[in-house]
């Protein structure tokens, strides 16, 4: 198992990079430079489960910020893959090493998580903004976690976290995935949606918040996207929190959800 982001700095970072958020009492953020990753917790076993792996190089932060959530020493019962970019699979390989514990995806996106294919290039004309003009420079290339990585299970259930469910959400890339939290009303968006606008710099650097669709660079069909954005708007979430952006709730994510959906009708 090799990395192939292994010590690709990413040159950008928020001035907020390293802000632990809360998104419910059960499931904490972190911002890691642009991306962010989550800890889910099972309040009835302990158990806690992280969501995405955020950028290289990165992987000391992340177990920091376990480790005060949780205590020295302690590791997750598995990680789970919104998706396979740079910015969310970067520190894995280091992750996995240290805690030896499997990861699930979805079964569209594990091509891109066995080596056998590469995301498209980012598009430099996607809509504007410095970090699409740089996104031809982020890493495309699939990563090798065939020895860790599994098929999150088909019945939509969410390993070690009782209540919660996996939803498709494709679009930003074939295999996709959001978490929901049934009875609380919880969203884990990955990048299906995101509050932020992540094509801009100096957005991305301040987190000023604002709904948009997935980061248009990276994302292979932006139809299904929206069709996605559909689908979780459907859920009516409580609370949400997202790959790129600050956490949002209640009146805000509704009338957010509504606005991105109303305009790509």
């Amino acid at each position: 198992m090799e990395n192939e982001y292994e010590h690709r700095l990413i040159p950008l970072a928020s001035i907020k990079s390293g802000k632990e958020t809360t998104v419910s009492p059960t499931v904490h953020g972190y911002l890691d430079r642009i991306v962010n990753v989550f800890f889910i917790e099972n309040p009835d076993t302990k158990e806690w489960v992280l969501v995405d792996a955020g950028v290289p190089d990165t992987a000391g932060n992340i177990k920091q910020a376990a480790a005060e959530l949780f205590g020295e020493g302690t590791k997750p019962a598995c990680i789970l893959l919104t998706h396979g970019h740079f910015d969310h699979v970067g520190s894995i390989v280091e992750l996995v090493k240290e805690w030896d514990v499997p990861v699930y995806a979805h079964e569209l996106e594990l091509p891109y998580l066995t080596g056998q294919l590469d995301y498209p290039e980012g598009k430099t004309d996607a809509g504007g903004g410095l970090i699409t003009k740089l996104s031809k420079t982020f890493p495309n290339t699939g990563i090798d976690l065939s020895k860790h990585v599994r098929l999150i299970p088909l019945d939509h259930k969410v390993p070690h976290l009782p209540g919660w469910e996996w939803i498709h959400t494709p679009g930003h890339t074939p295999g996709h995935i959001s978490l929901f939290h049934t009875e609380d009303k919880v969203l884990i968006a990955g990048d299906a949606f995101t509050t932020v606008q992540q094509e801009s710099l100096h957005k991305v650097l301040t987190q000023q918040k604002e709904f948009n669709g997935p980061p248009r660079y990276f994302t292979m069909d932006e139809q299904e996207s929206f069709r996605s954005i559909r689908k979780l708007q459907k859920l009516h979430p409580q609370a949400a929190g997202t790959g790129h952006g600050m956490p949002v709730f209640f009146d805000e994510l509704e009338a957010g959800l509504k606005n991105l959906v109303e305009t790509k009708k």
